[in-house]
């Protein structure tokens, strides 16, 4: 999930810590370096971009990657919406802001979803840098309502929403959201 890199429209915590152009600058190399890092052939690569019209339109991204608009709501609600949309196999889901991520926190939580029904990649903050469904379509009605985003109460309110499904939780990473983050990333 990437959002067009627009100082004030993205990052804007970083921002408040950095500068509304830095924080947008940091996040619009950090995509491109993202991308370049988890592309696989073991995988397709799709871009659920945001805002809708300027992320199908933008020269930002690759051209050669298939985009989808993410579409308005809550973050859980563009999140579900843009795994639904996509084939009926496993998906995962992650943001653009996390350095550390590669192609073996991809495959590692694709293989979790060879036996669990769902896979999370948690963060120290309480959030989750990466979630996945085995069978998207059949996850369950209310997946990610009521969830408190940007808080340390993310992950265990999207597990709650899960009901019964068998979750797997792989390594824990670390995404940026403030000048803090950036700091303890590079120490």
């Amino acid at each position: 999930m990437v959002k067009e890199p627009r100082p004030g429209r993205v990052k804007t915590r970083l921002g408040r810590d950095i500068g509304m152009c830095r924080a947008a600058w940091w996040f619009r190399l950090q995509s491109l370096s993202l991308l370049r890092r988890i592309r696989d052939p073991r995988w397709d690569l799709v871009l659920a971009v945001s805002p809708d019209r300027a992320g199908l339109q933008s020269r930002v991204w690759p051209a050669d990657l298939p985009r989808i608009a993410q579409g308005s709501g809550d973050l859980g609600a563009r999140m579900a919406r843009a795994m639904y949309g996509l084939a009926p196999g496993p998906v995962c889901v992650v943001g653009a802001d996390i350095p550390d991520l590669g192609k073996t926190q991809i495959a590692s939580a694709f293989r979790a979803l060879g036996d669990h029904d769902a896979v999370f990649g948690p963060a120290p903050d309480g959030g989750f840098w990466l979630v996945g469904l085995r069978h998207p379509r059949h996850a369950p009605r209310g997946m990610f309502d009521g969830v408190r985003w940007s808080s340390e109460h993310a992950l265990a309110d999207s597990l709650a929403t899960l009901g019964n499904l068998k979750v797997a939780q792989i390594q824990s990473l670390r995404d940026v959201d403030t000048a803090a983050d950036l700091r303890q990333r590079s120490g």
